[in-house]
């Protein structure tokens, strides 16, 4: 079930952020606080490097949302998270909502993993950050059973497509642009173009394993 304080931009309530530090030892969350802790004891990065949110789907996730890195807003909440208090969050939030994708059937990560910026301003990741990041994201495929299907948000983390294939042919992948307000009030119809890569991703998880977008 998931917390009372989903709703955009909670985690700016410190109320809501200890409703998931409770739950980050959860039986479906557990393996997945694990694999943070020891990416921080291994590059020293410690907070830099935000959990797992709890309330996604954890090791049951079907499908993996896969974005750039995380901005300063993660690493204040402590979480990749829809519920951040940023407004790339609030859009996620709310166009996976009207697509319909229950969030229990997701998880959310980045290609990589740790903050990359002054801590004000996020900078965008370069070949030496993904080179680093991808591994441990093949670390996290093999973490994911039910994993079906991997969403690939933006270019960043599209640089992960022959990797993925590479590890698990059979995966599902889908590319998509990023919802943040950066792309999505560029333009009129940018709003409009992520909602149709999430309704394809809903209609995926509607019809099962090995069913294409």
């Amino acid at each position: 079930m998931n917390s009372v304080s989903d709703y955009p931009k909670s985690l700016k309530e410190p109320q809501a952020r200890q409703q998931k530090l409770a739950k980050l030892n959860a039986v479906n969350t557990k393996p997945l606080t694990h694999f943070v802790e020891e990416i921080r004891k291994e590059t020293g990065m410690g907070k830099n490097i935000p959990y797992f949110d709890p309330d996604d789907g954890g090791v049951d996730a079907r499908c993996l949302f896969l974005l750039e890195a995380p901005g300063p807003k993660a690493v204040e909440s402590g979480f990749i998270s829809r519920n951040n208090p940023d407004e790339t969050a609030r859009n996620f939030f709310d166009l996976n909502q009207q697509a319909g994708i229950p969030r229990e059937v997701t998880v959310t990560w980045n290609i990589v993993p740790w903050y990359i910026g002054t801590g004000k301003k996020i900078r965008a990741a370069n070949n030496h950050d993904i080179l680093e990041g991808i591994e441990y994201l093949t670390q996290l495929l093999f973490l994911l059973p039910k994993l079906e299907l991997v969403v690939l948000i933006g270019k960043k983390a599209q640089k992960a497509e022959v990797v993925i294939k590479e590890q698990i042919p059979e995966m599902e992948l889908m590319s998509m642009y990023h919802p943040s307000p950066m792309f999505i009030n560029r333009a009129p119809g940018h709003r409009d173009q992520v909602l149709v890569s999430l309704q394809k991703v809903a209609r995926f998880l509607a019809q099962g394993n090995n069913k294409a977008p």
